[in-house]
């Protein structure tokens, strides 16, 4: 149950950072990557928040499952905001958070199916 606390808290956090980021990205100007951006930036933390009130193992693990995927496309419209240098912004700090929720959100997931298994 702690991973489950520090991903709720972990995850709110970053998308407050993403909200800071696409005021950023606004006022240079981009405004089509960063509201991809905003979006599946701040999706991983609604899909935590889902799975949370998950009514079983299963729907807690689907939802774990969608907040992954929404942060491996965050990190990916982040590389692709730094790259592309649309942005003038210090992407170490969202790059490290992204792939720290990433390492969680997998571990989490790889746990809960490798237990759903053993059941069956």
């Amino acid at each position: 149950m702690q991973k489950e606390n520090l991903i709720k808290e972990k995850t709110f956090n970053f998308a407050l950072s993403i909200i800071e980021l696409y005021k950023i990205c606004k006022t240079q100007n981009e405004f089509i990557l960063s509201k991809q951006l905003l979006r599946s930036g701040t999706s991983v933390g609604a899909n935590v928040q889902e799975a949370l009130a998950g009514f079983s193992e299963k729907d807690f693990l689907h939802k774990m499952s969608i907040a992954s995927k929404e942060a491996r496309e965050t990190q990916y419209w982040i590389e692709l905001l730094s790259q592309s240098q649309l942005v003038k912004f210090d992407e170490t700090k969202y790059k490290s958070e992204i792939q720290s929720i990433v390492n969680i959100l997998t571990s989490i997931v790889k746990t809960l199916q490798d237990k759903l298994r053993q059941k069956t």
